[in-house]
């Protein structure tokens, strides 16, 4: 198999910019995923509010 991104396939500047291409993707999609994260914190509080919500839920099923 070919190494796709390597030095022996490509001219080092080459791989060099095709690095830097993925680190801001890699940049871009965790930005994303961090503004989605604090998007369902505001909207649904964070891990012990949703288990006193989820707790209450319960007691009130049970009676």
């Amino acid at each position: 198999m070919t190494p796709l991104y390597t030095s022996e396939t490509r001219p080092p500047e080459v791989v060099a910019n095709i690095i830097i291409c993925l680190i801001h993707q890699a940049s871009f999609l965790l930005d994303k995923q961090l503004k989605s994260l604090e998007q369902a914190f505001l909207k649904e509080g964070g891990l012990r509010e949703r288990m006193t919500r989820a707790r209450l839920e319960a007691r009130k099923r049970e009676g």
